[in-house]
């Protein structure tokens, strides 16, 4: 019996020419990162990027980076340390709740949008992103956007693949902007309480000035994170605390942002499920899904819920993914349709006419 082995390109040419042939032959092809954000079961061979890998140039001064899609999220982050730099929309890194054992990359990152708790301040993951270069389902060689935001023109396409999760085109390389890495940080805690009481202090803090950073609920305790320079920081962290005195919140130096960023507290076993809705929903939700006999946690100020259960909570949340299946069946990604799916399948017939790039991973 014959293993397939894994397409594993060094150049943006040969994927071009690996999916030239592979259109031409109507073959499937799974496209691979790390293998640390979605569970890919498609048909088809599969087209590794890990050695499509390296730092195409970082000019700290113009806070630009340019990369290939298979350099690991690990070196980035630390050469982007080194210059007092960072990703501005701090990237979860899903290892802990999928059990995986490989190294996300640059490319899973642009690829799936990935986005921690800082969304609620600087933005997405697409927000950062300045241009991309990839290789459509025909094998075409294109690019889009440039070193700066102000060269974006005409139609955005590097906002388009940002979330698509290989199913349009394979990135070869992206441009993101890069952020001064904010020197100091403080968490306001608040123990003891539930969704809906931490829905009313996420939406009183994050209505004011004072630039929150994180606002997430875990456990029963909802979090609050201000961070930047210390002198400013101090008077930022007063002022919410006098803002939110009723709750009777504890000041955190060394807060589990991390592993809020990371959904840690769902590591292990039973389906995993990220939904976003309306902030003002997810206490009701919460509710909600708990009476089918889960666990919730919140980020994102309530607009992304964890829900870890066996139920599909679909008929509660329609944009819910599956992220650990852990036995659950059916779709990972929430079906589409009317207009949003009439959209999605022409905008596949443009870019991957023969439906050969990550057949079924999002909508089977």
């Amino acid at each position: 019996m014959s293993v397939a082995l894994d397409l594993v390109p060094t150049t943006e040419a040969e994927v071009g020419e690996i999916i030239a042939d592979c259109h031409a032959r109507r073959t499937s092809l799974r496209i691979k990162g790390g293998g640390t954000r979605v569970e890919n079961r498609g048909p088809g061979e599969t087209l590794s990027l890990s050695r499509l890998s390296g730092v195409v140039t970082y000019s700290p001064g113009e806070m630009t980076l340019i990369a290939r899609p298979g350099t690991p999220l690990p070196e980035i982050q630390q050469m982007l340390d080194a210059e007092g730099q960072a990703l501005a929309f701090e990237p979860p890194d899903l290892r802990a709740v999928l059990g995986g054992n490989g190294t996300p990359t640059l490319g899973g990152v642009v690829a799936a949008n990935a986005s921690g708790p800082r969304r609620v301040l600087a933005g997405a993951c697409r927000d950062h992103l300045l241009g991309v270069r990839f290789v459509d389902g025909r094998g075409r060689v294109l690019k889009n956007g440039g070193r700066v935001m102000k060269n974006v023109t005409g139609l955005d396409l590097s906002k388009l693949l940002a979330g698509s999760h290989g199913t349009l085109a394979v990135l070869t390389e992206v441009v993101l902007k890069t952020l001064p890495l904010l020197p100091a940080r403080t968490t306001l805690a608040f123990p003891g309480i539930n969704e809906a009481t931490a829905l009313r202090i996420f939406t009183a803090a994050l209505s004011t000035p004072y630039e929150v950073s994180g606002a997430a609920h875990v456990g029963g305790t909802a979090y609050l994170r201000v961070e930047g320079l210390e002198g400013q920081l101090a008077y930022r962290r007063d002022r919410l605390l006098a803002l939110l005195a009723d709750w009777n919140p504890q000041v955190l130096e060394d807060a589990p942002w991390n592993a809020i960023r990371d959904a840690a507290h769902f590591a292990g076993s039973g389906p995993l499920w990220r939904i976003l809705c309306k902030p003002t929903d997810a206490p009701g939700l919460c509710d909600r899904l708990r009476a089918m006999g889960g666990d919730c946690s919140l980020d994102w100020g309530g607009g992304l819920i964890w829900y870890r259960g066996v139920e599909n909570p679909r008929a509660l949340a329609p944009h819910a993914t599956l992220v650990r299946r852990d036995g659950a069946a059916g779709p990972a990604f929430p079906p589409l349709t009317g207009a949003v799916a009439r959209l999605q399948d022409g905008l596949r017939r443009t870019f991957d006419p023969a439906g050969i790039l990550n057949p079924g991973l999002m909508d089977a």
